[in-house]
């Protein structure tokens, strides 16, 4: 497919904005519901420090923002030093309306230098 082949434009939506995080993320629930197809899930890592620091990526859905369950298959390599990109293609017709991301947080003093972003393609309006 070519981007010229695409009815609607691909947006980006940042659903944890770039921080130094120090414990668990967990961020708030997205309706994926205006999006169609695939979603790309990008966890995007710089600096990490601490002694023995782990993050362990994953994505949640849920039919009502409120009662979650992992997505099998979300699942990121886990993380332990800087600089790692990771990417999930998730098909939004096969999950719940909501998705979250959480990240564990563990070791020694840990710090993990962030973000989360989701990038799809939204129904015509």
């Amino acid at each position: 497919m070519n981007t010229s082949d695409l009815v609607s434009r691909l947006t980006l939506t940042s659903h944890s904005n770039i921080a130094a995080r120090t414990s668990t993320v967990t961020a708030t629930g997205m309706d994926v519901s205006a999006y169609k197809g695939s979603l790309i899930l990008i966890q995007n890592v710089g600096t990490v420090s601490g002694i023995s620091p782990t993050l362990d990526g994953k994505w949640q859905s849920s039919p009502d923002n409120s009662t979650w369950s992992d997505i099998s298959g979300a699942t990121y390599t886990q993380v332990t030093a800087s600089n790692s990109t990771q990417a999930i293609g998730l098909d939004v017709r096969a999950g719940a309306k909501y998705l979250r991301y959480v990240g564990t947080i563990a070791g020694t003093s840990p710090s993990f230098t962030m973000g989360i972003t989701v990038q799809g393609q939204k129904e015509r309006t």
